[in-house]
């Protein structure tokens, strides 16, 4: 018996002994819908605007799923007022026989009709992002919910690439990256642009553009646009009826009406219409990572 040395009551065991992982079984598809999957940086404001673009999605009268991928399962609390529980919780309650499951159990309805699920994520340290994903899925398709749904949003934690984590763009027709008009969210944004080229090789899904977030400008998102071959596809700038929406629990959709506010509305149901017409798919070129540090900052 191998003891670790130092800490001789422990047992020392293979380095993801115990964890939670399995490969996608590709005859689980989406079928049918438009699927978008949302990335960026962590805390750039992800689940707010999946959230908001899923309103926008539902005003123009499209049935709307928004699945939340990240262990905070706070992706849709805008939407339903209230943490939900996750896919794998309500799993982990029937010792993960699925078929005892109710759609009611793990599928819960949102503002202006927006049906929420929190995947959740893996335990910590041990699990694999794709496994929640590919139950999730797994799970709406048994369910036959997918068979009634025009768009899916997924809205995926942070700004992690790894593999599981990146298993909502076998799904998805288009990505969407989330970031702001600086250096920390644009690194993050060319690694994920990689992992989308990298599954655009061997799945449908297809680079949809940025989403500025945050931000008073855009010029540093511009020149790493200009340079990988990117575009811009909607702006929003940092406004406190933003911050306040996220603490009234509440999409932008139903805050006090305000001129600006107006604007940013106007600005979701913009691209939503965008989205749903077809946008043509982009082939970028992501940089080396030394090369944005010499590519960015003020003169």
């Amino acid at each position: 018996m191998n003891m670790i040395p130092g800490r001789s009551n422990l047992l020392k065991r293979a380095d993801g002994e115990g964890s939670v992982q399995v490969k996608l079984d590709p005859g689980v598809t989406i079928d049918g819908a438009q699927v978008f999957a949302v990335y960026g940086k962590g805390g750039i404001g992800k689940s707010t605007t999946s959230s908001n673009l899923s309103v926008a999605f539902s005003k123009l009268g499209k049935r709307v799923l928004q699945i939340g991928c990240d262990p905070k399962h706070d992706s849709t609390f805008t939407l339903t007022k209230k943490l939900m529980p996750t896919v794998i919780d309500v799993l982990e309650s029937v010792d993960f026989h699925s078929e005892e499951l109710r759609i009611e159990d793990f599928v819960h309805e949102g503002y202006n009709g927006v049906m929420c699920v929190e995947a959740g994520g893996p335990p910590a340290g041990t699990g694999c992002g794709g496994y929640v994903v590919g139950q999730t899925v797994k799970l709406l398709k048994e369910h036959h919910l997918l068979e009634d749904t025009d768009v899916v949003i997924f809205d995926v934690l942070g700004d992690v690439v790894c593999g599981g984590f990146a298993s909502p763009l076998q799904h998805a027709g288009r990505a969407l990256i989330v970031a702001a008009n600086d250096f920390d969210s644009i690194f993050a944004m060319n690694r994920i642009v990689a992992a989308i080229l990298a599954k655009a090789k061997n799945y449908d899904v297809r680079l949809g553009g940025v989403i500025v977030n945050r931000s008073a400008g855009t010029d540093q998102i511009d020149r790493f646009n200009e340079v990988v071959g990117l575009n811009t596809m909607a702006h929003f700038p940092d406004l406190d009826v933003i911050r306040r929406s996220r603490l009234k629990k509440s999409t932008l959709f139903e805050m006090e009406p305000s001129p600006e506010l107006e604007a940013v509305q106007n600005e979701y149901l913009r691209l939503a219409a965008a989205l749903w017409a077809g946008t043509e798919p982009i082939v970028a070129n992501p940089m080396k990572d030394r090369d944005i540090f010499d590519l960015l900052g003020f003169d």
